[in-house]
């Protein structure tokens, strides 16, 4: 039989006694973004692929097109299930 490994308690780390007990209740938020001024955006996407450059075109398009979509009848209150990943109703998982 093979001999039992032994461990010393003095190389086991040990958590900061100024630590939270719970990590993930104090975390910071990450940096804060900022947009970029006109000039500097209109630079970093000339330096883009055209590719690229036209993707972004064809997103800015689609954020400044209105859906003008005709009322949902017999729909659910409040937002919409299929963006907020919402599939219940109280309490009971829906599916469509």
């Amino acid at each position: 039989m093979a001999d039992r490994m032994t461990v010393d308690p003095d190389a086991i780390p040990q958590p900061d006694p100024d630590a939270p007990a719970c990590p993930t209740g104090n975390r910071t938020r990450g940096p804060e973004i900022v947009p970029l001024d006109p000039a500097a955006e209109a630079a970093r996407r000339a330096a883009l692929p055209e590719i690229a450059r036209r993707a972004l075109e064809e997103a800015d398009a689609r954020k400044r097109e209105v859906l003008d979509l005709p009322p949902e009848l017999g729909g659910r209150d409040g937002p919409e299930p299929v963006r907020y990943g919402d599939w219940e109703n109280k309490g009971i998982a829906i599916d469509f």
